[in-house]
């Protein structure tokens, strides 16, 4: 058994991607992976907290640091903007001496401090990685023979020197695609940008973003698209038919969360790891495997 703490963030906690939340604690059962939840966790502040309040933002994300600092495990996240968010506090924590400082004294507040020593890693590294291929493999009930997988890794989980994997040609996804039976397409947007949160501000610079990443994947005979970050599963499936109807095209590509193919593959149920809480329908393409 491999014991870390678990970081699952807002939008896999709370908001729209449950799914990435129950398919990550499913998945990392059956490989003996403990993942155990950090009490009283808060938001890691976000991207926009830090552009409206530097020092709010960061003792935001410390705070989380600071508690998980307390347990001297590894803390790993699924989300791919917390990943970036926490390495980056790290980062300039150590860089910055005199701003570590401000944020401990407003820690301090609630009787916590923060050394800096917490190590932060992403969910796709620790299974990947820690686990590896021929372990996850070797829990395959359901080979996805056949099945033809775009492997999205999206703009952040590997980059920009934070990452686990080649920051242009990132392989890892592909290769647990392979070890899971399936066929990683030819994808060259796949760590392209999806628009992000740019979908609420400015949504047709969103939804000409998105419509790339579903006609690269689509133009290489991807039948589903998997991805490691909540919001880029969110973009993808959620506004994929405002992309049909801006675009008159008629993409119907299930967008699932990595963790989800993986509980496939292991024969879990699929309540256990929310496929029923995809947008786009997953019957035509996964129901000989589900």
């Amino acid at each position: 058994m491999r014991y870390y703490t678990y970081f699952p963030g807002c939008s896999a906690s709370e908001g729209g991607a449950k799914a990435y939340n129950w398919s990550a604690k499913a998945v990392s059962r059956v490989l003996d992976v403990d993942l155990a939840e950090l009490e009283d966790w808060n938001c890691c502040g976000s991207t926009p907290s830090g552009s409206v309040d530097e020092l709010g933002a960061y003792c935001m994300a410390t705070r989380n640091l600071a508690l998980a600092e307390k347990r001297g495990l590894e803390m790993v996240t699924p989300c791919s903007a917390c990943y970036v968010i926490f390495n980056r506090t790290n980062t300039y924590l150590n860089g910055y001496p005199p701003f570590k400082a401000k944020v401990n004294e407003a820690l301090a507040a609630g009787n916590l401090a923060y050394r800096g020593t917490v190590k932060v890693r992403h969910l796709l590294d620790i299974l990947t990685t820690d686990i590896g291929y021929d372990a996850i493999k070797s829990r395959v009930k359901k080979p996805l023979a056949g099945l033809k997988v775009a492997p999205y890794y999206g703009c952040q989980v590997v980059r920009p020197r934070f990452g686990f994997d080649d920051p242009e040609y990132p392989q890892s996804l592909d290769k647990l695609v392979l070890s899971l039976g399936a066929e990683p397409t030819n994808f060259p947007l796949k760590a392209r940008c999806c628009g992000g949160s740019l979908v609420l501000s400015e949504e047709d610079v969103a939804l000409d973003l998105i419509h790339r990443l579903l006609q690269s994947a689509s133009s290489n005979g991807a039948e589903c698209l998997i991805t490691v970050c909540p919001l880029c599963q969110t973009n993808l499936d959620i506004y994929q038919s405002r992309v049909n109807k801006k675009f008159k095209t008629s993409y119907r590509l299930p967008v699932l969360f990595f963790t989800q193919l993986m509980g496939i593959a292991f024969g879990l149920e699929e309540d256990a790891i929310g496929l029923r809480n995809c947008i786009v329908p997953i019957e035509e393409v996964l129901a000989k495997y589900v």
